[in-house]
């Protein structure tokens, strides 16, 4: 493995969303009061219900630990429909082939599209929440597709 150190240039540091010093404050408050630092973080997804506790932890027979208790959330909801209103043209994915020629840029609204009509194409063969899908694919947008339908109607993926 290289030891090569690459800095980062001002102009990407000005863009960057958090800098060192507030990773650092961010990394103490996570260990100092987890449950608060937690909620903050979670605000950043498309909840469908909120929920009543952050965590519960029990270390002793029996074992417990439940995060976010009695909330309701579709991963694919923040991945692509709260992006829809003010993103829908924006790229989501840039997808760089074998050949660096060949080449696509997918919007949030062509991904949220394809995503859907593959959720329904899953559904109608039956697929349904808590069920387990193989994917054999390559690296290509299709996997990621088919990655988020089967997060999109509750099933898990391999």
């Amino acid at each position: 493995m290289s030891e090569t150190i690459f800095p980062v240039s001002g102009e990407w540091k000005k863009r960057a969303h958090i800098n060192r010093e507030r990773y650092e404050e961010m990394y103490r408050e996570s260990l100092e009061d987890p449950e608060k630092f937690w909620d903050r973080q979670a605000q950043a997804f498309a909840w469908r219900a909120g929920w009543s506790e952050v965590k519960r932890t029990r270390f002793e027979n029996p074992v417990e630990i439940a995060w976010f208790k009695d909330a309701k959330l579709n991963i694919t909801e923040s991945c692509l429909d709260r992006h829809l209103p003010e993103r829908a043209k924006q790229t989501a994915i840039i997808w760089e082939g074998d050949d660096p020629n060949e080449s696509k840029h997918i919007s949030y609204q062509q991904l949220f599209d394809d995503v859907c009509r593959m959720a329904n194409v899953l559904k109608s063969l039956g697929v349904k929440k808590g069920d387990r899908v193989t994917i054999y694919l390559p690296m290509i947008p299709e996997a990621a597709v088919a990655m988020l339908a089967c997060a999109r109607i509750g099933a898990v993926h391999s």
